[in-house]
C-alpha cells in the first residue's frame, strides 16, 4: 500500500482527527475512555492505512512526536503492515483493539507497545527492535510469530491471554534479545516455542498458565539464557522441552504443576544450569521428570515433590551438591529407587549412585556415600545376575556376590571381613575351651603321645598297663574323673611342654599369617568325647580363616568391586 499524502486519506472520522492533532504531543491519544473498546467501535475507529502513513513519518506539518505515535483505547480497522519498513521511533498501541492481524515482518522498529490491546494475532518474524516488544495484558487470540526477531530489550506478555490451542500460540524460534521472555501470569492456550533462542536475561514464567495437552507446552530446546528459567508457581498442562539449554541462573520449579501424564513432564536432557535446580513447595510432576544428561550446580528438592516411582531418569545427570531437601543415604536411595531402567530397556544404570556417592562425599557425608556404593553394588550385581541364560552359572554367579555382600561389603566395607574373623574366633574360643574340659585335645608330637606322662594319663590311678619300653607294668595316674589332658597337665614332666590356651590357638588356627604356636603343640583328640566336633571345626576355622583374610586383602585392593 502507497499513500502519496494526509490529503488522499480524507475525509477523516472523528476519532482520525483527533489522533491527527494530537500527533505533535508525545502523549498517548486516548479515544474515548482511553479503554480497550469491547466491540467495533465506530466513534473510536481508525483506519491502518492512516497509523501507516503516521508512523512511518507522516508528511510536513504533520509529522509525529520523537516518541513515536502513541494510541490508546482506538478500534483499528483493517491491517496494519509494516512490513520491511525501517520505523525510527516507539510503535504504541495501548488498549486498542485490532480487527487484523498486524504484520512487522523483516520491520526495523525502535521500541513496539501494545500492552492492553486485543489482537487477532500478531505477524513479526525477523523483526529488528532497538528496544523491546511489550504485550502486558494483551488478549491475542490467534498466532505470535517472532521467527528470527531480534531485540534489544525484553519480550514482555506479563499478564497476557494469548489463545492458539491447536498450534504455537507463541513462536519465536531463534529469537535473540538482550532482556529476556516474561510471561508472568499470563494464559497461553497453545505452545510456546523458543528453541535456539539466545536471551540475555531470564525465561520467567511465575504464574503461568500454559495449556497444550499431550503436547509440546514449551519448546525451549537449545535456548541460551544469562539468567534464570522460572516456573514457579506456574501449571504447565504438556511437556516442557528444554534439551540442550544453556542458563547462568537457576532452573526454578517452586510450587510449579507439571502435567503431561503419559509422556514427559519435563525434559532435561544435555542441559546445563549453571545454578540451582528447584523442586519444591508443592511442585507436582505428573509424567516423566527427565534429567539425563542434565548438568547442575546444585539441587534443592522437596520428597514430597519428586515424580513417583517409574517417571524419573537420572542416567548421566550430574549436580554438585544438594542445597536443601535429604542429604541422607536413605532418602537419597529412594530418590534413585524411581528410576525403572526396564521401562526403558535397561537394566541397571550405575552412573546415578555412583553421582550421589561422589555428592555425599564432596559435602563430608562419608558413610552415607559409601552406603549407597554398597547399594550400587548389590543392585548392579543383581542385574548382571539377571542378564545369564545359564542356571548353574546364574547360581554360582549368585553365591559368590552373597559371600562377597556379607564379608566386605562388595569390596566397599572391607573392614566387615575382620568383624567375621572376630566372630569366629569368638566361636573358636568356646569350642575348643569345650574340647579341653572334656579332654577332646591332644599334643601334636608323636615323642610325646608316646611318652609315660601322657600314656599313663589315659589309665587311673588303680589300674595299670605294660611298658613296653621298660618291660615292666605301670600303674596310670589319672585321678577319678580326670581327663588324660588334665592329668597331663599336672605331671612335673610336662611342664616345660606349652600350655594350651584356648583363645590364641583359636586365633592361630583362624589367622593363617600368624605363628603363635598353639597349632605346633596341640590338635583336637577325635577318639574322645567332643573330639570330632573340635576337629571338624578346626578345619572349618582354617578355611574360614584364609578366605576372609583374602577377601579382607581384595576388599583394601578393590579387585572385587564392580567396574
Amino acid at each position: 500500500m502507497s499513500v502519496q499524502g494526509l490529503a488522499a486519506l480524507r475525509p477523516l472520522n472523528a476519532a482520525e482527527e483527533k489522533v491527527v492533532a494530537e500527533l505533535q504531543s508525545g502523549n498517548f491519544d486516548r479515544l474515548g475512555d482511553g479503554l480497550r473498546p469491547d466491540w467495533d467501535d465506530p466513534e473510536r475507529a481508525v483506519r491502518a492505512e492512516l497509523l501507516r502513513f503516521l508512523i512511518l513519518g507522516g508528511e510536513e506539518g504533520c509529522r509525529p512526536h520523537e516518541k513515536g505515535v502513541r494510541v490508546s483505547g482506538a478500534w483499528v480497522a483493517g491491517v496494519l503492515d509494516l512490513e520491511g519498513c525501517r520505523i525510527p521511533r516507539d510503535i504504541g498501541f495501548k488498549d486498542c483493539r485490532f480487527d487484523a492481524v498486524p504484520v512487522l515482518r523483516s520491520a526495523i522498529i525502535d521500541t513496539l507497545f501494545l500492552d492492553g490491546s486485543t489482537l487477532p494475532g500478531l505477524q513479526a518474524d525477523r523483526l529488528e527492535a532497538r528496544g523491546g516488544l511489550y504485550l502486558r495484558g494483551a488478549v491475542v487470540t490467534g498466532e505470535i510469530r517472532l521467527q528470527g526477531a531480534r531485540l534489544g530489550g525484553h519480550l514482555e506478555c506479563d499478564g497476557a491471554i494469548i489463545q492458539w490451542p491447536d498450534g504455537i500460540a507463541l513462536n519465536a524460534n531463534g529469537l535473540e534479545a538482550r532482556g529476556g521472555v516474561h510471561l508472568r501470569g499470563a494464559v497461553v492456550r497453545g505452545g510456546v516455542s523458543l528453541p535456539a533462542a539466545r536471551l540475555g536475561a531470564d525465561f520467567d514464567c511465575i504464574g503461568a498458565r500454559i495449556g497444550r495437552p499431550g503436547s509440546v507446552a514449551i519448546d525451549g530446546d537449545n535456548i541460551e539464557a544469562r539468567g534464570d528459567l522460572t516456573f514457579r508457581g506456574a501449571a504447565i498442562t504438556g511437556e516442557i522441552r528444554l534439551q540442550g539449554v544453556r542458563a547462568g541462573g537457576d532452573l526454578d520449579c517452586t510450587g510449579t504443576a507439571l502435567s503431561q501424564p503419559e509422556g514427559d513432564a519435563l525434559k532435561l536432557n544435555r542441559a546445563i544450569i549453571e545454578g540451582a535446580f528447584f523442586l519444591r513447595q508443592g511442585a507436582t510432576v505428573s509424567g516423566v521428570l527427565n534429567m539425563t544428561a542434565a548438568s547442575f550446580g546444585a539441587i534443592d528438592d522437596d520428597k514430597a515433590c519428586w515424580p513417583p516411582k517409574g517417571d524419573l531418569l537420572l542416567n548421566r545427570c550430574l549436580y554438585g551438591a544438594f542445597i536443601g531437601g535429604p542429604v541422607d543415604a536413605d532418602t537419597r536411595l529412594d530418590w534413585l529407587a524411581r528410576q525403572e531402567p526396564e521401562r526403558w530397556n535397561e537394566d541397571f544404570w550405575p552412573q546415578p549412585y555412583e553421582q550421589l556417592s561422589t555428592v555425599f562425599r564432596e559435602m563430608g557425608h562419608n558413610e552415607d556415600a559409601r552406603a549407597v556404593l554398597i547399594a550400587k553394588e548389590r543392585l548392579q550385581r543383581r542385574a548382571r545376575r539377571a542378564r545369564m541364560h545359564n542356571t548353574l552359572l546364574r547360581g554360582l554367579l549368585a553365591a559368590k556376590d552373597g559371600l562377597l555382600g556379607i564379608t566386605v561389603l562388595y569390596g566397599r566395607q572391607p573392614l566387615v571381613a575382620f568383624l567375621w574373623l572376630a566372630v569366629f574366633w569368638a566361636l573358636g574360643v568356646v569350642v575348643f575351651n569345650v574340647a579341653e574340659s572334656e579332654g577332646a585335645l591332644k599334643p601334636n608330637s608323636p615323642v610325646v603321645l608316646r611318652s609315660p606322662e601322657w600314656t599313663l594319663c589315659a589309665l587311673e590311678q588303680t589300674e595299670r598297663q605294660f611298658m613296653p619300653a621298660t618291660g615292666q607294668f605301670a600303674y596310670g595316674r589319672a585321678e577319678k574323673g580326670q581327663t588324660q589332658l588334665s592329668c597331663f597337665h599336672a605331671q612335673p614332666e610336662a611342664a616345660s611342654y606349652p600350655e594350651f590356651n584356648a583363645w590364641m590357638y583359636s586365633l592361630d588356627t583362624l589367622l593363617p599369617v600368624l605363628e603363635i604356636g598353639q597349632m605346633q603343640y596341640w590338635r583336637p583328640d577325635p577318639s574322645k568325647p567332643g573330639g570330632p566336633l573340635a576337629l571338624n571345626y578346626f578345619y572349618f576355622q582354617t578355611i574360614v580363616g584364609w578366605a576372609l583374610s583374602l577377601l579382607a586383602v581384595a576388599g583394601f585392593s578393590g579387585i572385587v568391586k564392580s567396574r
